[in-house]
């Protein structure tokens, strides 16, 4: 975009690397702030994906981050997906409304983003819009209510539901673009009124800085981890530990390759963290580590000291649209060969070649598919590893994604 844009992005789990989850609108605002555009990111003083929540005492309240403006509503904390987390929720929602005179405070927005998730942002983000005569842009994470249906088996016809459903069906009427990160979510959003004409897709990536200037040690546990495995061939994961991830089809896997050199090491925290220690105990599988969450600063090197990383989750029809996880562009990028278990509408490692891809929930395939890595030549490896770092600078760096969505802006 030519003209400089005023753009009010309402995401209600922002966070900063600080902070922690969620990113995209971080690293999206500090590309539109070097492209000479306004940004102000309005979100939640609390969510569940931050480690760290804002210092926020007041209903409202500003704060600048990295040159980042940032509006905080606040709202009441909760644990776990009941009804604290609804309330929650239908705080922000309110104070979008109540709180308008201070969030558009000497600004005149001009582009709209509504980016929360659930898409009930989509109602206080279309009366800013019609108020100000700006776009209104609504981007797409998850596909809401179709995910809390599919993984919550939640009835279409639950209170809940039915309001999300609203939400959506108002947001593919009423926004003049849709922001999918999910490359074939519009086979969904044109069954809920959407005008093909107004999907755009815009992946995650990675922030290039965060890999010129990682972490040049490792957290004790983690270096002292590597130093007693050095010369087993490490197969990495790095992430949550929840169903969805299907975590446990991998531990299953585990004893299939005790004979060999391998070493499964799982990195991360959540909810199914215990009970697959406990399956890998029941199983003697000596040959698989749980260690703790580290810091994304140390991210990339972790990844670069395995010898290949791995990615599960349960088959699901939502998988159908389509995945853009943040953890394959971070494998991708620290050049080491994947072993992709994830059945969806897209394959991002076979698109690339850095790595293989099996069948999902199988811990046969997974094992067969890391042996048939393991037996590769070290040159074998590193030519798919190459293959992935060069598919995502191609394609993945914050700067060519935050082009790309401006652009969306700028389409009629």
């Amino acid at each position: 975009m030519e003209l400089k844009v005023n753009i009010l992005l309402i995401n209600h789990y922002a966070g900063s690397p600080e902070m922690g989850m969620e990113f995209r609108p971080y690293y999206m605002a500090k590309e539109w702030l070097k492209l000479g555009h306004d940004v102000t990111i309005v979100a939640a003083s609390f969510s569940h994906l931050r480690s760290k929540q804002p210092c926020v005492t007041s209903p409202v309240q500003e704060e600048y981050m990295d040159g980042i403006h940032y509006i905080w509503l606040k709202t009441p904390s909760y644990i776990g997906n009941g009804l604290g987390r609804v309330k929650n929720m239908l705080c922000f929602i309110a104070k979008l409304y109540k709180y308008l005179p201070q969030i558009t405070k000497n600004k005149h927005p001009n582009v709209i983003i509504a980016s929360s998730t659930y898409p009930l942002d989509i109602f206080p983000a279309h009366h800013i819009a019609k108020r100000f005569d700006a776009k209104l842009i609504f981007e797409v994470h998850d596909l809401w209510p179709l995910s809390p249906m599919e993984i919550g088996h939640m009835s279409s016809l639950h209170p809940f539901i039915w309001m999300m459903q609203r939400g959506e069906n108002y947001a593919c009427k009423y926004a003049d673009k849709i922001v999918s990160i999910l490359p074939l979510a519009n086979h969904h959003l044109e069954t809920r009124g959407m005008a093909p004409k107004k999907f755009v897709h815009v992946p995650n990536g990675i922030n290039i800085d965060e890999w010129k200037n990682n972490a040049v040690e490792l957290p004790s546990e983690h270096h002292a981890f590597l130093k007693e495995h050095q010369d087993s061939f490490l197969v990495g994961y790095a992430g949550s530990h929840g169903l969805a991830n299907a975590l446990h089809y991998l531990v299953n896997a585990a004893p299939m390759l005790k004979d060999k050199k391998i070493i499964i090491v799982l990195v991360g925290q959540g909810p199914e963290k215990g009970n697959l220690i406990k399956q890998a105990k029941e199983l003697k599988a000596n040959n698989i580590f749980f260690l703790p969450p580290i810091p994304k600063i140390y991210i990339p090197l972790w990844l670069s000291s395995l010898d290949c990383l791995v990615m599960t989750a349960m088959r699901s029809k939502l998988c159908q649209y389509g995945i853009s996880l943040n953890k394959i562009f971070d494998y991708m990028m620290s050049g080491q060969p994947i072993l992709n278990a994830i059945e969806a509408g897209n394959d991002p490692v076979k698109e690339a070649g850095c790595g293989l891809s099996v069948e999902a929930e199988n811990p046969e395939a997974i094992a067969k598919g890391i042996l048939k890595i393991y037996n590769m030549t070290a040159e074998e490896r590193h030519d798919m590893g190459e293959k992935g770092k060069k598919y995502v600078l191609q394609r993945h760096t914050y700067p060519i994604l935050a082009t790309s969505f401006l652009q969306a802006m700028e389409e009629r």
